[in-house]
C-alpha cells in the first residue's frame, strides 16, 4: 500500500530511502546507537513504531528500521521494506531466557522459532517452519567471535504475550501456558521474544533473507547493549563481503 507521494503507508518510505541491509530491532530508540556503528548515517525518517536511519558500511548502503513491539508490526515492517528494495534483515534485540543455565548478557544467535503467535498464521499453516536463512546464522556467528561475544545458536519462542511469559500464573489459560513453557525449556529452546517467528516465515515466502540476535535476560540485570549492537552491525560486514566474494550484487 503505497501513499499518494510513492512512499510505503506505514514505514512512510520509497524506494532509495534504505538499503538491501536492514538491521531491526524493535525499539525505535535504539536506532540511533545503531546507526551511529554505520558510516555517515543520516535520519531518514519516523512514522508510528518505525523509525529509519541509513548509512554505508564498506562502501555498502545499509539501513536499520524498528519494528515495535510484536509479530504484528514486525511483519508490516518487513513486508514494505521489501518492497523499496531490502532482502536482507536480521532482527536485532532483548529476550527472556528459557534454558536456566543462559547468564545475562549471552547472545543467542536464532536459527529457527517456535510459532507461538498468530501473525504468521495469516501466512501459512502451522505446519510450516519459521528458519533463519543459514548464511546470515553463520554472519553472525563470525561476527560474534570478532567481537567476542558469549554467544549461543539456537530456537527461540515468539509469543504474542509478554505478561502470559512473566505472569501466566494469573492468566486463565496459565496451566497450559506453564506446561508450554516447560516443553520449550525440554526441547532445548534458547530465549522467548516476541518477533522473530513471523519475521522469518514472511522472509521463506518473499524469497528474502532474515535470521536474528537477542541479548538474553536472566535473573541478572541486563547489561549495556553494546555488544549485541556491535555484533548485528559486524555481522552486516560479514555478509557484505561474503556477498561480494559471491558475485551477488550487494546495493540498490
Amino acid at each position: 500500500m503505497e501513499t499518494t507521494e510513492g512512499k510505503q503507508y506505514h514505514i512512510n518510505m520509497k524506494k532509495g530511502d534504505v538499503g538491501k541491509y536492514v538491521l531491526l530491532p524493535g525499539d525505535p530508540g535504539r536506532c540511533e546507537a545503531i546507526a551511529a556503528l554505520f558510516d555517515n548515517p543520516v535520519h531518514v525518517t519516523q512514522n508510528r513504531e518505525y523509525n529509519t536511519w541509513t548509512g554505508t558500511l564498506d562502501g555498502v548502503k545499509v539501513s536499520v528500521t524498528s519494528t515495535g513491539i510484536g509479530c504484528p508490526s514486525a511483519a508490516i515492517a518487513l513486508e514494505e521494506l521489501v518492497r523499496i528494495g531490502a532482502d536482507t534483515f536480521i532482527r536485532v534485540g532483548t529476550s527472556g531466557h528459557i534454558q536456566k543455565d543462559i547468564k545475562s548478557g549471552e547472545l543467542a544467535i536464532i536459527n529457527a522459532a517456535i510459532r507461538d503467535e498468530g501473525t504468521s498464521l495469516h501466512y501459512m499453516p502451522i505446519e510450516f517452519p519459521a528458519i533463519a536463512d543459514i548464511d546470515l546464522v553463520l554472519a553472525l556467528q563470525r561476527a560474534a567471535k570478532k567481537t567476542g561475544a558469549v554467544h549461543r545458536t539456537g530456537i527461540t519462542q515468539s509469543k504474542d504475550s509478554f505478561y502470559g511469559q512473566h505472569e501466566p500464573q494469573r492468566m486463565g489459560v496459565g496451566p497450559d501456558l506453564l506446561n508450554r513453557w516447560k516443553a520449550w525449556e525440554i526441547g532445548g529452546a534458547l530465549c522467548s521474544e516476541m518477533e522473530a517467528s513471523a519475521l522469518f516465515v514472511i522472509a521463506s515466502m518473499l524469497k528474502v533473507r532474515a535470521s536474528g540476535v537477542m541479548m538474553v535476560h536472566g535473573v541478572d540485570p541486563m547489561p549495556p547493549l553494546d555488544i549485541l549492537l556491535q555484533t548485528a552491525v559486524q555481522a552486516l560486514r560479514e555478509i557484505i563481503a561474503e556477498d561480494k566474494a559471491n558475485g551477488r550484487a550487494v546495493d540498490l
